[in-house]
Parts: structure tokens; sequence; C-alpha cells
């Protein structure tokens, strides 16, 4: 069969994948995208979308069950798994009917099959109905990541599952053991302890959401545990005894071994990029504990070969692949865009309460040697949070003493994965407290606890 000739293929059309294609179309290339599995990738069908969806029925749910705070009655409060896991799927198929669309408009050309690279600018894809040979100048590999398994700790999709299982589960754990508390580890621990599962979340680091700032870390976790949560930090499962409707797992802390019993145990202990059978080593390309080396501009040392997205490493967000992935269409163009930040790349976890994060934290801060000015503002003081019934949380933020530069930002409570971009918006350009302090913050919003923690960073707060 003939080649398909490109300017550009992508391969995998996660976020990164797919803006990459879209740009690359809106700028005049001939595109193709390869994709293995679902359009959307993990995020759309697997990952982000779906687990907000989860995520939003158990807010609901919450809420209802305080009805009575908000002087309404609500009775017979309930729920069917069945059918919130039902919506969380309508919700991904709509958004992966989406991204069809958007190839259509954008007449990028689909090839659902598993690619590999045989050789410099060519393309393999075993497709339903045979390879299919494709060629271009430019290729950009957005192949994403799938969860870490550790041994001992398999998921059977039964009793012990990933974050895909649990996106379906089998059935409604009763009692519940989360192994690692990072976003995703932390989401599912926070889905199901709000619909009523005995839940218990270790984590080998000292501290749940361990890249969180340490105070949020520590507000978060006082509340998961007045939720009802079990929090085990510094500690490790070391095994886990599968027997019928039961998993006894061996937990390590402190030098010590406790046998604690489970129905279902969720594993959450990191990923791994997806590097595999593309035949990247034998193109040259360098790859660093399964993720693709790239410079600030996602070159992979291979010329016309890019790597974006989780594949390509930290930070494993998104809206990192999918800003790369526009970056990157429009260096093939021509164009001279500027290089990611990664210290302006929020960080957001959609847990109850919710935590989101950009720059350095205050110990990192210390650690670079910068001389720093650090404001709080509590949500207490703010009307809209009281209004809202959501009194609980914080805004943190991080200054630069002798610049005024704001070097973080770290919120938890509702939220905030909203509130976050603001601060994103002023490291990227470059705002200094000054800008921050005479910006008119409407009222009343929960934005004003923003301002506020600006103006306490140098002691100019009004509302505490």
């Amino acid at each position: 069969m003939a080649a398909s000739n490109f300017d550009v293929i992508v391969i995998g059309s996660g976020p990164g994948g797919y803006v990459a294609a879209i740009r690359a179309a809106q700028l005049g290339q001939k595109v193709a995208i390869v994709e293995r599995d679902d359009l959307g990738g993990i995020c759309l069908n697997w990952g982000c979308i779906p687990t907000k969806a989860l995520l939003r029925s158990a807010e609901v749910f919450h809420l209802m069950e305080r009805a009575s705070e908000f002087g309404l009655s609500a009775e017979k409060i309930g729920y069917d798994i069945d059918a919130v896991v039902k919506r969380s799927r309508g919700v991904a198929k709509q958004l992966s009917s989406g991204v069809a669309f958007l190839m259509k408009k954008n007449k990028v050309t689909v090839v659902m099959g598993e690619a590999s690279l045989p050789a410099k600018g060519k393309v393999s894809a075993k497709t339903a109905d045979g390879v299919q040979e494709l060629t271009a100048k430019n290729i950009i590999l957005a192949t994403g990541a799938r969860a870490r398994e550790l041994p001992g700790l398999e998921a059977d999709g039964d009793l012990v599952w990933t974050y895909r299982h649990a996106l379906q589960p089998p059935h409604m754990p009763k009692k519940l053991l989360v192994i690692g508390s990072g976003a995703i580890g932390i989401e599912f621990a926070s889905f199901f302890n709000t619909l009523g599962a005995e839940t218990t979340v270790v984590e080998v680091m000292d501290r749940v959401l361990p890249v969180e700032d340490e105070e949020i870390s520590a507000f978060a976790k006082k509340k998961f545990v007045k939720q009802g949560m079990k929090v085990m930090e510094k500690s490790m499962v070391k095994k886990l005894d599968r027997a019928k409707g039961k998993v006894t797992a061996h937990i390590e802390a402190g030098g010590k071994v406790e046998k604690l019993e489970f129905d279902t145990v969720i594993s959450a202990v990191g990923i791994v990029g997806n590097v595999e059978n593309l035949g990247l080593e034998a193109l040259g390309v360098t790859i660093d504990r399964t993720h693709v080396v790239t410079d600030e501009y996602c070159r992979t040392g291979v010329d016309g070969l890019y790597a974006i997205g989780d594949i390509a490493g930290a930070p494993w967000l998104a809206h990192k692949a999918s800003h790369e992935g526009v970056m990157v269409a429009e260096l093939i163009a021509g164009g001279k865009p500027d290089p990611i930040k990664p210290g302006s790349i929020a960080g957001c976890t959609y847990c109850h309460p919710q935590v989101a994060s950009v720059g350095m934290t205050e110990a990192k801060a210390k650690e670079a040697g910068y001389d720093i000015k650090v404001g709080r503002f509590p949500f207490i003081g703010n009307g809209k949070a009281i209004a809202l019934g959501e009194p609980e949380g914080m805004v943190k933020t991080v200054f630069d003493a002798k610049t005024g530069e704001l070097l973080g930002a770290h919120m938890v409570g509702a939220e905030v994965t909203e509130l976050i971009q603001g601060y994103v918006v002023g490291r990227q350009l470059e705002t200094t407290e000054a800008e921050l302090m005479e910006t008119v913050f409407p009222h009343p919003t929960l934005s004003e606890m923003m301002h506020e923690s600006v103006l306490d960073a140098y002691d100019r707060v009004i509302h505490i």
C-alpha cells in the first residue's frame, strides 16, 4: 500500500495530541492523527473529565445531606451508583464525540490504529483493515501515560483497582483502602468517602498531597479526617493477601507491620509513560524512567520528532499538554513561540475541600534562597464563602520581599480550582504585589480572598 503523505502526524489524541493537530491544521498544515483507543485519550475518557463528573455527583449528595443548614428539606436522600457512573460515562462520551467533530471540522485525517515509527519521518499504523503507512517531516508523540503498578499490588479489577476500574466500579466499596494521596488517589478517596465508604488513605511520604504547600496539606488532612477518613502517613503497603470478597493489607509504619482488612483497594501510586513498541530507541530517542527526554521546546533530539504531554514528563497535567501542543504546532509552522514555564502551571485537585496551587511553596522559596513575605486569608473572613455555607478554607501567597514578585500561591477550599487562574495570569504577566493590591476585586466574591491574602503579606489586610 502506498504511503500517505502529511506535513504533521500526531500519535495520540489526548488533550495535547488533538490540540496540536487542530493548531497545526489552522496554520495550513496537512495533518493526520493516529489513535489506538478512544478519541480524546485518557483525560476525556478515563481521567480528568469523568472523575470530575463523579465528584460533582458526590458534591451534590453532600449538599443534599446539608439541606437543613440552608432552610431546606430533603427526605430519603440516597444515590444509585450505577446511575452516577452512567452520567459520568455520558459526559465522557459527549466530549469524545466533540473531539471527532473538531477533527472533521479542521480536516484532520483520523487513523484508528496502533502506531510505531519504523524510521525517521515514517509512521506505521496497525488498523482493523491492515497496516497503513504514513509519512511526514514532523511527528508529534502524544501517547500519554498509564497507571503505575507495583509488584504484589497489581490491579485485578475486582478487589484491587486502578483509576480506570474506579471509574466503573463493579461494586460500591464498604471498606476502602487508597494507596497514594496524590491528586488521583485523594480524589477517589474523597468521592467514595462522601458516598459512605469507610476510607483509609496510605501515603509513603510524611504528609498527604505531598507536592502541595505543607500548610495546605495539613489543612486538607484535618478536613479529610473530620469527614471520617483514616489517613496513614509515612506508611507503606508491603503486601496484599487476596481472598474471596476481601483483601488483607500489610501496612508498615514506624518499623511495625499492621494487618488491616478491606473489601476494595485503589492503587494510585503514580504513572508510567507509554513509550513501548514505538521504536523510539532505534531512532535514537533518549528515554528516562519511561519518559521521553526533551528540551524546552519538546524536541527529542531526533530531527522532526517532538514529544508532548505526560510522555514528556512532569508536570503530568492536561493543560500543560495542550499548551505544549500549541507551542510545537506553531514551532513547526515557522513561528517563534515562547517555551512553557513549568513554575507558572497550576495544579488542581478536586477533592473536598478542593486544593489548587501555582509556583513555589513557602518551603521551596526558602530553599531557593529568597527572603519572603507570606500572606494568608481564611474563608471564614469572606462574606461570599459564609453565604455559600463554605467557611472552611484558606488562601496563601508567597512573595519575594525584595522585588515583590509573586513566587507562589496556594489555596484550599470551595472552588479554589477556579480561583487559582487569577494568580496564574499574575505570574505570567510578572505581576508584583503592587499591581495585585491596586486591582479592584468584585464584591461579594470568593476572589476577594486573593486580594486580602496579598494585603496580609504586606501587613495591610482589612477583614481579619
